[in-house]
């Protein structure tokens, strides 16, 4: 097989892009943003190991959201 073949830099490409994109994916699945609707703090968490870590970040609609609502 010679390397300097159209084809085999072709075929390359293609299956490292589809590496890319499934690894993606994978973590895409893995890993989610999340609102704690009690303290509209942001925070991720884990589905592999089911931790929650908090970013010290708020989402400003939920904060909007409970100002409106208190009375």
């Amino acid at each position: 097989m010679d390397i300097y073949q159209r084809r085999v830099p072709i075929i390359l490409i293609i299956i490292l892009v589809g590496i890319l994109i499934l690894q993606y994916v994978t973590s895409e699945q893995n890993i989610g943003k999340l609102i704690d609707f009690e303290t509209c703090e942001l925070y991720i968490k884990d589905s592999q190991i089911s931790i929650k870590q908090y970013l010290n970040e708020y989402d400003s609609k939920c904060l909007e959201m409970k100002k409106l609502a208190s009375p």
